[in-house]
């Protein structure tokens, strides 16, 4: 580990002493001057002095680290390595396999790599890989117990090139060879894009980078030729990116010439306002929007211009309060820095920032009582809106799961256990009954009724009883299964006990849904586990009762006078 930070490091010693020169050399002011001969020094202290030779790069960068940390909480210093990521988390594309994959234990209790979906159409589905294989060499290396960074490392690569990967299929006994030719491969932010029922469309919306606005676009193209009349928007954990592609997001939903958002700084370049076009494609309509904690920076520039001008009802949870415009910016060495340069405002004149020493406070219900003047703001319609806080939602719903025995297998992840081993199991049958047919498993699909009491066992054998208060009683594994008492028969008191636990009927129905997701997950990909899901989601419940109010204020949108 300090190998690895000390060769990233190692590259910003000359990046260091640059910046300093240019300072140095650069300032008019007799301050800063004094200020950089005061760090010089320091660095020639440490460098000559400690008792032990310090490697250069690893003093750089934590200047660097130190730096930033004097400032706001969002300011920092990024590794060269970890600025490849994000940029290519803002590209919307990399170079790679096309795949995602999970970390499971394997038969000697070391991780193995598990695809859980495959991009159609990309380099890993035209070499026949499946959701579900396990990839246990890589050119030949055995590829179990890798981190994360490794299997990224071996895996990543440049367009044209080739990886040959072994593989285990759930459901055949012989190991599969396949070479892979990297690709450039898409990273899409639209997670799910689809029609609950006749009227209503759902888009769920996971980060803002380059491709979203042409994602988004295209999606509401579709939903309104499959007769879409109004739409949930779904910003649920979409913690930002790019601020002007959530402009011309939230552009498509508003009439030409409404604000959308205000920047302000001590900088003239950053200082500035976006108004919608005349351009948008949804901005009649009803519109629901869902948020939560996660959601932050762009997500609330969306959802905050959408609520200030009464465009859409707003569901969910108080998001996370994140009202700064940053600039990244790219240093010689590959590493960056991301400053705040400017502070953004809803149309209201909301500043959304929220206090550091309050978020502990984000899922709980806001007292507007004694609410000072100066955070009190009011949307085209009059209605009272606050500010330094995030954005509360027009309608606040609690996520949590309620019942007991469900919290307990879904926090040791169970559930996503239980349905991988149910999948492996039943592969051939799904793929042969399902995989062409996404809208009939979602809506036809459904488990036998021997899998919930084998999902009971399978808890009890990981430590959750299925007693009236479900809880942990062990650790997973053979300790697990020392921990019950000696008189029980393997299952059948597990089982006898399921059946008296009110706790554990009342879950059957959300946790076999849960499963099904899963299962779909296997299938057809991420889309699939969110639509599943959202058919017992509280939060998407709510939304769908919110209708009436919905249509109200689309009826009345734009507010006459703006």
């Amino acid at each position: 580990m300090k190998r690895t930070t000390f060769t990233i490091a190692g590259l910003g010693l000359v990046l260091l002493g640059a910046l300093a020169g240019q300072w140095f050399h650069g300032s008019t002011s007799e301050t800063d001057r004094e200020a950089f001969r005061t760090l010089q020094s320091a660095y020639e202290v440490i460098r000559d002095s400690y008792v032990e030779p310090v490697p250069p790069g690893s003093l750089a960068a934590s200047s660097l680290r130190g730096m930033t940390e004097t400032l706001d909480p969002f300011s920092v210093y990024i590794s060269g390595g970890r600025m490849k990521q994000i940029e290519e988390s803002f590209s919307g594309s990399f170079e790679g396999i096309g795949i995602s994959y999970e970390l499971i234990e394997g038969p000697n209790q070391t991780d193995t790599i598990a695809v859980t979906t495959v991009l159609p159409g990309g380099p890993s589905a035209e070499a026949g890989l499946r959701a579900g294989d396990r990839i246990v060499r890589v050119a030949g290396e055995p590829a179990i117990g890798w981190s994360h960074q490794k299997i990224r490392r071996r895996l990543k690569g440049p367009q044209g090139s080739s990886v040959s990967v072994t593989l285990r299929r759930p459901g055949r006994s012989a190991s599969l060879e396949r070479t892979i030719t990297r690709d450039t491969v898409p990273l899409e932010t639209v997670d799910a894009a689809y029609m609950m029922g006749d009227r209503t469309g759902y888009i769920r919306l996971n980060r803002f980078a380059r491709t979203t606005h042409r994602e988004v676009t295209s999606a509401l193209g579709a939903l309104k030729d499959e007769g879409m009349t109004r739409l949930i928007f779904d910003l649920r954990g979409n913690a930002g990116g790019l601020m002007s592609m959530a402009e011309k997001v939230a552009d498509e939903f508003l009439v030409e010439g409404q604000l959308i958002v205000r920047a302000r700084s001590r900088h003239e370049q950053y200082v500035g306002a976006r108004y919608a076009s005349d351009d948008g494609r949804f901005q009649e309509a009803p519109v629901i929007v869902l948020v939560d904690e996660h959601s932050a920076s762009a997500s609330e520039i969306v959802a905050g211009a959408l609520q200030d001008h009464d465009r859409a009802v707003i569901v969910g949870r108080r998001t996370f309060g994140k009202g700064l415009v940053q600039r990244q910016y790219d240093l010689s060495d590959g590493s960056g820095l991301r400053l705040t340069v400017a502070r953004f405002y809803t149309p209201s004149g909301r500043l959304l920032q929220r206090d550091e020493k309050s978020r502990d406070s984000l899922t709980t219900p806001v007292d507007t009582a004694g609410v000072p003047d100066s955070l009190r703001h009011r949307t085209d319609a009059g209605r009272v809106v606050l500010g330094e806080g995030g954005i509360v939602p027009d309608r606040i719903v609690a996520d949590s799961i309620e019942n007991s025995y469900r919290r307990a297998v879904t926090r040791q992840g169970l559930v996503r256990d239980f349905a991988r081993r149910w999948a492996d199991a039943h592969t051939d049958t799904l793929r042969r009954r399902w995989k062409q047919r996404p809208d009939a498993f979602a809506t036809d699909f459904a488990l036998p009724s021997t899998a919930y009491p084998a999902f009971v066992r399978y808890a009890a054998e990981h430590g959750v009883r299925a007693g009236p208060e479900p809880a942990p009683v062990a650790a997973a594994g053979p300790s697990a299964q020392a921990a019950r008492p000696a008189s029980r028969r393997e299952g059948e008191a597990v089982e006898s006990e399921a059946v008296e636990s009110e706790a554990v009927k009342a879950a059957r129905s959300a946790i076999e849904t849960d499963i099904k997701a899963y299962v779909g997950q296997r299938l057809f990909g991420t889309s699939m586990l969110i639509r599943v899901r959202n058919r017992i989601d509280p939060v998407v419940r709510s939304a769908r009762q919110s209708w009436d109010l919905a249509q109200k204020w689309a009826a009345r949108y734009p507010i006459p006078g703006e």
